[in-house]
């Protein structure tokens, strides 16, 4: 079995990480360039960094910010906000991302993930998805951080961007983002069934147990989260500790 990644995100407006509950009630966490130094530092297996206002106000994501926290880590790094076009892929690879997230301009346009692996290669691709189960029963995906809801499910996108070429599908659960009760595992789980690629689990760390949970129950292949990491409550060495004695495997 593949070692499972753990992966903080970096929450990006205006030059500072925040975070915040079910997409809004945003608080400071620090800055990003000193947090991404640290969790490469710690052990943490990748680092992503989401400008999460970009899309919303039609901005393009910070590039220097790009490249300062780049500059400071020696794990893989993903970098989403405001991708729209390939020339936008072409300079977050530029500024030293590894991989980009695209979300909205995706949702909005199906054909950006054939462009972007078509360009770059699947691996370059991360497809993330915000979606918000609904009174019905549904996963309903969601626009520009969570602000504007669409007619497309979870699972049928998620389907439809692995078959257009995705690397990966980053899969927030709105429901569950910074309430740390634990991830979305019954949705997570049937993502893992359904999908031919890795399917990372966001939205819901509170614990080590969660994390724990998101592997075993949810049958994710990543977990990511913010807040636990960000104020302290968790360190990656101490989880990586925890999930090796639960049987996981993961990277020392």
């Amino acid at each position: 079995m593949l070692a499972k990644r753990i992966i903080p995100c970096l929450d990006v407006k205006n030059g500072e990480t925040v975070k915040g509950t079910n997409f809004v009630n945003l608080r400071s966490a620090g800055d990003p360039v000193a947090l991404g130094k640290a969790y490469s530092e710690q052990g943490a297996d990748e680092l992503v960094f989401l400008d999460i206002t970009a899309t919303h106000e039609g901005r393009k994501t910070f590039t220097s910010m790009v490249s300062r926290v780049a500059a400071e880590i020696s794990i893989p790094f993903t970098v989403g906000g405001g991708i729209g076009e390939l020339a936008d892929v072409e300079r977050m690879l530029s500024a030293g991302a590894d991989k980009v997230s695209v979300n909205s301009a995706a949702l909005r346009n199906p054909r950006l993930v054939d462009q972007i692996t078509g360009r770059f290669g699947s691996q370059v691709c991360v497809v993330a998805i915000d979606a918000k189960q609904e009174a019905d029963g549904q996963w309903r995906c969601y626009l520009a951080g969570g602000r504007v809801p669409t007619e497309r499910t979870l699972f049928e996108w998620a389907r439809e961007a692995a078959d257009r070429g995705a690397g990966e599908i980053l899969f927030t659960s709105m429901d569950h983002d910074g309430v740390k009760q634990g991830f979305a595992n019954e949705a997570l789980a049937r993502l893992h069934a359904e999908l031919p690629i890795p399917v990372i689990a966001s939205g819901g760390a509170g614990s080590m147990e969660h994390f724990r949970d998101a592997f075993i129950q949810g049958q994710a292949d990543a977990a990511l989260a913010a807040s636990v990491f960000h104020f302290g409550e968790i360190a990656i060495p101490a989880l990586k500790q925890y999930l090796a004695q639960a049987d996981i495997p993961v990277r020392q």
